[in-house]
């Protein structure tokens, strides 16, 4: 007798669920000529009464009862091409004995982990400020010998609230095939990567840290058990982060899948086990395309709700706050209409789910329509990444680096600084690295840039300032990457022990590097800045000063009706100008509110500045109705404001 059909319905979401009794098990397999559920709870077996039943839609179903939370199961798989076991799709979790690509599914309950963030809310959109970095290399005390873990995170904590973001974003965390990965590889999507997690023997010290953190919060504190499931270290990361008012958003992979999984006979490549298994068309979640491996077949709806299926399943199972979705530009290109209505479908389904999360495209070539509405014929995302700031900015730097008497072109900075063509400001995310833009044998990093023969000296230390400057003072929302924020000048890869001297120099700024530590102070300040006006997280930019020859822009923020209007210079002149007229929005007094020039051997013992305030007296200019004379100090930010702020 088939397995039972108790608990199933056309409702029944598919992987391994625990009801009151067992576990109900449900597959699309629509090729298949049968499908078992074999594991532990049935001794592997591939019995009639381990037989799934197929429903006119090609999903097979079945109840089995006495399952529990931790059992391993496989699906084994009848074709009419070969048979064998595959891996759940939506398995929660892989085991690491049998050890990857053999392993098992094991079945959880999603509910056992006790959440301690009901009174946590995101920032809104336009507030948040992103740090970006890789989990596997990021922090932790053994990276150079195995990847960084999950828990390690947690030891940068209290470094990240005081540096003042209040969102980070690691690269994509789940399972992929090898222990070292950017991420962008992944083979098993809804399970997070088992090389992130710390093993029973080694969790002890990582139990106190957690709970240590969880006490600072008068929060209940984890059991070992709790946290020795493997998928709750990802939870409590999270679950923390809320604690301590910052929010995860986590980077997911709809273009392709990791090119490892077309050799590998227990993965989703040949699900079904349909004849012909060389051919790259017979894949039943895959189309004969490719983008540094199989791309997803869009056209297929089934397909379309697996991949809606894993983002809502991170926003409901982890309490993520975010997604950020890589190169949307590849679902389209490669799917035509298909990858657009399913961009569309994807939005709309997770913004019905929780309208807090904030859904953020990488586009190459950026396309406005991918932030507008789907009523509107958009795809629905709330945010996009936008290249034309970043590209800017470097150029300029790079101009700049050439030589005193070199003219640098702002013009592209000026007209950038808001992304063109996006009805609403914070709908780009600015930046100047990146994982992908500074990653080792590409870009370098903006210190690097800024002086190639010495990333240490006066003109790197400066112009990195500007760069981080303009980001932090621009319209939209900016992002670091990891290092960014203390001159970390050396490319980065996720795998050091291949490529030595990849790692953030950690090591260097706790032990006294003093550029570090003040381009640290720096970052934190002007993040802070950012925080106290609010002009600074507005829509509204006028750039009214634009002077390529000395290198002098300067750009007008405002909210209206407050009337706490900022006023932004930056110089790339490796000259001071002891008295540059500007103009400004109105008369009487504008603080000097803040001088990235005090940062250079903080406190700059030579710095060049403005008294604290300059004084809007002067008569018209650059269309402004008051002007004064500013003192701008050599490659610097400067920021007048009516207040302090706060």
């Amino acid at each position: 007798m088939p397995a039972s059909q108790s608990h199933i319905t056309d409702r029944t979401p598919l992987g391994a669920n625990l009801v009151a009794d067992g576990a109900t098990f449900r597959v699309w397999a629509p090729r298949a000529k049968a499908v078992y559920v074999s594991g532990e709870f049935n001794a592997w077996s591939q019995t009639d009464s381990s037989r799934l039943i197929k429903d006119a839609a090609g999903y097979w179903s079945g109840f089995v009862p006495g399952v529990k939370d931790g059992d391993h199961y496989k699906f084994y798989v009848l074709g009419q091409g070969s048979r064998g076991y595959k891996r759940d799709p939506y398995a929660r979790e892989l085991s690491e004995q049998p050890s990857y690509p053999l392993s098992n599914c094991i079945v959880r309950n999603p509910a056992a982990y006790p959440w301690h963030d009901n009174h946590y809310r995101p920032p809104a959109f336009n507030d948040f400020v992103i740090y970006q970095f890789h989990v596997g290399t990021y922090y932790g005390p053994m990276r150079e010998q195995r990847v960084a873990r999950f828990l390690d995170v947690l030891d940068r904590l209290d470094y990240l609230v005081a540096l003042g973001v209040n969102a980070i974003e690691p690269l994509p965390i789940v399972e992929f095939a090898s222990p070292r990965s950017l991420g962008y590889d992944g083979s098993d999507i809804f399970s997070p990567e088992m090389d992130f997690n710390v093993d029973p023997p080694e969790l002890g010290p990582y139990l106190t840290k957690v709970n240590a953190l969880l006490q600072r919060r008068d929060c209940a504190p984890l059991t070992f058990d709790v946290l020795a499931t493997p998928i709750n270290q990802l939870k409590a990361m999270i679950d923390i982060f809320h604690l301590y008012g910052i929010a995860v958003i986590l980077d997911v992979v709809y273009n392709h899948a990791g090119l490892q999984i077309t050799g590998q006979d227990e993965s989703i490549w040949y699900f079904d086990r349909a004849p012909g298994d060389s051919d790259a068309n017979n894949s039943l979640y895959f189309t004969d395309q490719w983008h540094t491996g199989p791309v997803f077949a869009l056209w297929k709806s089934e397909v379309q709700q697996f991949l809606i299926d894993n983002a809502a399943f991170f926003v409901d199972e982890y309490h993520i706050d975010g997604l950020r979705y890589d190169q949307v530009s590849v679902i389209v290109d490669q799917n035509a209409n298909d990858g657009w209505r399913f961009c569309q479908s994807l939005t709309s389904t997770v913004r019905y789910i929780d309208p807090t999360v904030f859904q953020v495209a990488e586009y190459w070539n950026v396309d406005p329509w991918v932030v507008r509405a789907r009523e509107a014929g958009g795809a629905g995302f709330d945010a996009c990444w936008h290249d034309g700031l970043r590209e800017s900015i470097r150029r300029a730097i790079a101009q700049a680096a050439v030589g005193r008497g070199n003219d640098v072109d702002l013009s592209g900075i000026a007209g950038n600084l808001r992304a063109a063509d996006f009805a609403v400001a914070w709908k780009a995310v600015q930046y100047v690295e990146s994982h992908d833009a500074v990653y080792l044998g590409r870009d370098p990093r903006v210190a690097a840039l800024a002086d190639g023969s010495n990333p240490r000296s006066w003109y790197a230390r400066s112009r990195a300032r500007v760069a981080t400057g303009l980001i932090m003072t621009a319209p939209g929302v900016p992002m670091l990457f990891m290092g960014q924020e203390f001159l970390e000048h050396r490319q980065w890869s996720d795998n050091p022990d291949f490529f030595s001297d990849t790692l953030i120099a950690w090591a260097a700024l706790e032990g006294g590097d003093k550029h570090m530590a003040d381009h640290l102070r720096f970052t934190r300040d002007l993040i802070a800045l950012r925080r106290r006006q609010p002009a600074l997280r507005g829509e509204t930019v006028h750039v009214f000063h634009v002077h390529h020859g000395n290198r002098i822009l300067a750009y007008h923020r405002w909210l209206a009706a407050t009337g706490r209007d900022v006023v932004v210079v930056v110089s790339l002149n490796e000259d001071t100008f002891w008295s540059y007229r500007l103009g400004f929005p109105g008369p009487g007094q504008w603080l000097e509110v803040f001088n990235s020039d005090v940062y250079d051997h903080w406190v700059n013992p030579r710095i060049a500045g403005n008294g604290g305030a300059v004084w809007g007296d002067g008569p018209p200019m650059h269309e402004m109705p008051c002007s004064a004379d500013v003192v701008v100090p050599a490659n610097a930010v400067l920021v007048f404001a009516r207040d302090h702020g706060g």
